[in-house]
């Protein structure tokens, strides 16, 4: 049987767009081959040039997940987190009919998983709504999300899933500051990842295999990763 990967990550960008209480990225040429000549690396006979970038970001912009330590002031920092938590086995559940700002309840995610045909069991979970294609790089995906309630945070952690995925900047609805679902992950040991994409393309797949490995940041609240599926195709 073969694999097909689907790229969930969002690609990084200088001045890509970010929620408004972070500094976008700075991702700019420091180095180009042509200016690397003046370095006068490698021989006369076999120079060589080099190229790099510079780069400049917020741990929670763009595609990334959060740490413990991110809602919670005696929580894990990234690099105390175990890797184990990043990967393993995963099902996207389809909340395409839940309207822009809407909240995802219990009925919801008894839904989602029977049209999934997966029963979630310790499962990372991805939930998938078409906001990204509809919205980005529009800076109304800000806003149009959708929030995780904490009932439904509840029902993830009575499922046994420590680590749940959204579209979008946010599990919550960020300009009415209230924060309910990290609030919930923060009370019941979870976290998740935001702003995931391509995530439509995984419904109906049933279980995968997720991967969303964080750098390994001092103390790091979060961090960019690079999310993909490994979907048997």
């Amino acid at each position: 049987m073969s694999q097909q990967i689907i790229d969930l990550t969002l690609r990084i960008e200088n001045n890509m767009l970010a929620p408004d209480c972070f500094p976008r990225p700075v991702y700019i040429k420091a180095m180009t081959h042509e200016k690397s000549i003046e370095m006068h690396n490698g021989t006369p006979e076999d120079p060589i040039t080099s190229s790099y970038n510079y780069l400049s970001i917020v741990e929670h912009v763009g595609t990334h997940v959060d740490s413990y330590y991110h809602m919670r002031p005696d929580g894990a920092t990234i690099d105390e987190m175990p890797l184990s938590l990043f990967f393993g086995k995963a099902v996207c559940l389809d909340m395409r009919s839940i309207p822009e700002r809407g909240k995802v309840t219990v009925a919801d995610m008894e839904r989602a998983q029977k049209e999934a045909g997966v029963k979630i069991d310790g499962h990372i979970v991805l939930f998938a709504t078409g906001l990204h294609e509809k919205y980005y790089p529009d800076p109304q995906v800000l806003t149009q999300n959708i929030e995780i309630s904490p009932e439904a945070v509840k029902w993830l952690a009575d499922h046994g899933s420590k680590i749940h995925g959204v579209e979008g900047p946010s599990t919550d609805i960020m300009d009415t500051k209230l924060y309910p679902s990290h609030r919930a992950c923060r009370d019941l040991g979870l976290t998740h990842y935001e702003w995931l994409v391509n995530l439509t393309a995984l419904i109906g797949k049933g279980e995968f295999q997720f991967y969303g490995v964080p750098l390994l940041l001092d103390k790091g609240t979060g961090s960019p990763v690079r999310a993909f599926a490994v979907v048997e195709a």
